[in-house]
């Protein structure tokens, strides 16, 4: 139940408040969109909150880059070892990802430009939306929150910083494939060596190709986390703002040229 409801009598909404999430347009960077889908496909389109774009290329990378050997080519390329990281890689697979990996970059710069000129023409419309929503499972509305506790909860284990603002889509998305990462690379296992002083034990243990996965990880779920609290508090302002004017502020009202305002 929602306490405004979208009636399709604006062209463009601004934002859209459901029990799983906020979903809001805002201003981009598309570089750094764009950065992220090469950092790992499918970050910059759940930036976007393009969700099912996004979860369907993080998948492929996952899939194709294991089969085709990309993050194993990686390391011995970091280790200068290149006739090896030649060696490695699968052909076959390999002529698959790169065209998902360039469209990945390029449709998020794409989709980011076109968003951003969406945003200015809903701010302009300035359309009232849904603040408030409630049902059986779960309850959202706007408000504020702090953005340096999003990051904190997000470096303790990522998918917490967005529980914290309820984007339980993600959430649950990064969760799940962070154990997913541990599990595969074995990353907890070495931590637990590294604690007992087995340094060898520790190295020997660590599967590679999975591990090269989770720096990603860590880095968009507290870039996520931190970004959409902003933004979400930057919404609730605005939207405090157009209630106070619609409700409290007298229709005469102006503001002189040269006054200020306290």
């Amino acid at each position: 139940m929602n306490n405004y409801t979208n009636d399709n009598r604006a062209r463009r909404y601004k934002a859209h408040v459901s029990i799983v999430g906020t979903t809001q347009l805002h201003l981009r960077n598309p570089y750094i969109i764009a950065w992220w889908s090469a950092a790992f496909p499918g970050f910059g389109h759940l930036l976007l909150s393009k969700y099912l774009r996004g979860y369907a290329l993080f998948i492929w990378e996952v899939i194709v880059n294991l089969n085709a050997h990309v993050n194993m080519a990686m390391i011995y390329s970091f280790q200068g070892n290149i006739d090896m990281a030649k060696e490695v890689l699968n052909t076959r697979w390999l002529l698959m990802y790169i065209p998902v990996y360039l469209f990945a970059i390029w449709d998020s710069y794409r989709t980011t430009v076109d968003l951003n000129k969406v945003f200015l023409l809903a701010e302009h419309e300035g359309h009232r939306f849904n603040t408030f929503s409630i049902g059986a499972t779960e309850i959202n509305y706007l408000d504020k929150r702090n953005p340096l506790l999003a990051v904190m909860w997000s470096l303790f284990l990522p998918g917490l910083g967005q529980l914290y603002i309820n984007r339980i889509m993600t959430s649950f998305f990064v969760a799940v494939w962070l154990v997913t990462f541990f599990y595969f690379s074995h990353f907890l296992e070495a931590v637990s060596l590294l604690f007992l002083g087995k340094v060898n034990e520790a190295t020997s243990v660590i599967t590679p190709e999975w591990l090269l996965f989770i720096p990603s990880h860590y880095g968009f779920a507290v870039y996520d986390a931190y970004i959409n609290t902003v933004e979400n508090n930057k919404l609730y302002e605005w939207e405090q703002r157009q209630y106070l004017k619609e409700n409290y502020q007298a229709k005469g009202f102006q503001i002189q040229k040269g006054q200020k305002v306290k």
